[in-house]
Formats: C-alpha cells, structure tokens, sequence
C-alpha cells in the first residue's frame, strides 16, 4: 500500500478501513521526568529536541484557540494556585522528578441550592480568541498534514472540580437536581465554545475529544441507571452539535467500563480513548469482536504495567498485539493508555513508538 499523509492515515483508519500502518498517537503525553532521559538516553542536546522527538511519532495534533478572558481566571496566584476557566484552584504536589497540580479550591464547595448558581461567575465563549485560528493551526502542524484534535469537553469531570468529588456523588443520590443544573450549565458552555471554534476553524478539525470518567479499576463509579439518568443526557446533547460540524468524537475514560460501552456508542461517540486492560473485566478482543464494527479505539498500551515495569521485548510485544486485534480492518489509533509516567525507562518509551513505526502495516 502506498504512503498516506498522517490526516489520510487517521482519517481513513476512522474509516474501519485498512492503513498502509495503525496511526500513532502519544495520547496525554510523556512527563517530564522520562523526556529528560529520553533526552540523554538519545544523545540530544536539548530537552526541546526530545519534546520534538517524541512528537515527531505522531500522526495527530492538539490544538486550542488562545485565552483572551479575565485575569482571574486561568492564571497562577501569589500563592501558587493556577486558576482556571472555572475558577477551580490546582497546586503543584511533587512526586520527586516532577509534580502534579491536584485541585485545592473547589469554588461550588460551599453552595445550598440552585440559585446559589445564578450568581457565580461561569466562563463564556468569548474568553476564548478564535481570530486568524486557521492560520494558527496550519502553523503548528508545520506542514506535516496531520489529523487535528480539539478539546476537551468533560461534563461531569468540570461539575465536580468546581463542586468536589465526594460531595458531587452526594448530590447525585440527595440532590440530583442541583447536579443537572450544573452539568447543564458546564454543558451549555461546551456548546457554545465548540460551535464558535468549530465555525472558526472551518473544516480544519477533525476530531474532538470529550471526556468523563466512569470507571476505576474494579467496576464503574456509578450505577449505569444514574450515568444514563444523569450524566448521558448531557453528552447527547453536546455530540449531537457536535456531528453537525462532521467531526469525530473521541471520548476518554479510564477504568473497568466495558458494560457502559453499548451506552456510550448509543450516546454518540466515534473513538473510545484510553482503554485500561490492567483493569477489571477489560478485553482487547471482546472490545474489537463485540463492538469494532460502531467504534473506533485509542490507547491501549499500558502505562501502569508493561511500560513502567515491563522489557523492550514486553512492550514490543504488547504493541504488536495491539495492532493485531485492535487495528484489523483498521478502527484503531494506537497510543498509551494515558500519560506516559516517570520511572518509565526511556528506552521502553521509544520502543512503543519505534514499533508501532516499523511494524505497524501488520494489520
């Protein structure tokens, strides 16, 4: 089969049709900590050039308009907080070679009703800047003719980082009307936001990926009966805008989720992102035979055994059979199954990418 550009790769793979190789993704990324010794590990000069490294695997590329809102929203306080769109404050909490931000200020912690919500201040279409974003995408692709990814609309997951984990599964069993009326409102912006990027974009995009997750790693957070009353409604809505724009919609979650996915392909979803094996009851080949022909997959390789823990030989492995079952007949962007963590070896990072490079025709 002849070489395909990166856009033709995805687009054909999306497709279920066959590939000249599966499409590579780097998912959510390689920390910090495994760049740099990537960095040393490929005699690199600078940890920019093995940022560019890495990136250069990949036949997609994520892209989002500037922030042009008010300075008290995504911003790092005097205090180390980062703020963003919706007012949630992060703080930076080490793990020795890097840090992540976990969320310390949930700003709807404190609120009693629903019309609490009318007088918080929720973030509007136009602290984003859509102007010459055309240009602006054709620059970073930089020529290379990759598929483009805009994100990243998570409805449920935005409702509880203003609210607060626990007290928002509270909610949803003691006050299920306040919890949809957040998620309403988180659900409205997404609308709008993804309607004006998407006009301004004007054809350049071509997937958006949306998120929630409803799994951990034995079982899914919530009863399938709440998701569907709940949470689903509101996706509907927003895929529904968003395959008026002919977009594919790539939606994450982590976790023991196989008996949601009947609900999440009736939802609307085109790409199912992250695909967690390690966890319970998660099978590649039941995925592909049971549900290939409607979805589409992303992700796959293990971030949490095989690529920390496992050999060259392991991972080489792993991706392989990946591509075999996952990427027959196409359907499948291959990918980590999420972000490639600190105390990866470097070398078992680049095998993932360099394998499914060489011998990814093998579909």
């Amino acid at each position: 089969m002849a070489d395909m550009t990166s856009k033709e790769r995805v687009l054909t793979a999306l497709k279920h049709q066959q590939t000249d190789r599966v499409p590579i993704s780097l998912g959510f990324g390689v920390n910090a900590p495994v760049l740099r010794q990537i960095q040393h590990h490929k005699n690199l000069a600078t940890y920019a050039e093995a940022e560019q490294y890495m990136k250069s695997f990949s036949d997609v590329l994520w892209v989002s308009p500037e922030y042009k809102g008010p300075s008290n929203r995504c911003y790092r306080a005097p205090d180390g907080l980062h703020y963003d769109i919706w007012g949630v404050g992060r703080k930076a909490v080490s793990y020795g070679d890097g840090s992540y931000d976990e969320i310390s200020y949930y700003p709807l912690r404190d609120i009693t009703d629903i019309g609490d919500l009318d007088r918080y201040v929720w973030p509007s279409v136009d602290w984003s800047s859509v102007d010459d974003f055309k240009a602006q995408i054709r620059q970073a692709d930089q020529g290379r003719n990759r598929a483009i990814i805009l994100g990243n609309g998570n409805i449920f997951e935005s409702a509880w980082y203003m609210r607060g984990f626990e007290q928002m599964f509270i909610d949803l069993v003691e006050q299920p009307d306040l919890a949809w009326e957040i998620m309403r409102r988180v659900t409205d912006y997404f609308v709008a936001y993804f309607t004006k990027v998407l006009q301004a974009a004007d054809g350049l995009i071509d997937i958006v990926f949306t998120a929630d997750d409803l799994g951990g790693q034995q079982g899914l957070l919530m009863s399938l009966d709440m998701w569907e009353r709940l949470i689903k409604p509101h996706h509907v809505r927003m895929n529904q805008v968003l395959h008026e724009f002919g977009v594919k919609i790539m939606y994450h979650t982590d976790g023991a989720i196989m008996q949601a996915v009947p609900g999440l392909i009736d939802m609307g979803i085109d790409i199912l992102e992250a695909l967690q094996f390690d966890a319970a009851g998660m099978d590649p080949i039941l995925l592909k035979e049971s549900y290939g022909d409607r979805l589409c997959f992303h992700g796959g390789v293990s971030v949490q055994k095989t690529l920390p823990f496992g050999t060259v030989e392991d991972v080489r492995h792993e991706v392989m059979e990946r591509i075999r079952v996952l990427g027959r007949n196409g359907g499948y962007i291959l990918a980590p199954s999420h972000a490639v963590q600190a105390g990866t070896p470097p070398e078992n990072a680049i095998a993932l990418f360099e394998t499914a490079l060489r011998h990814g025709q093998e579909q």
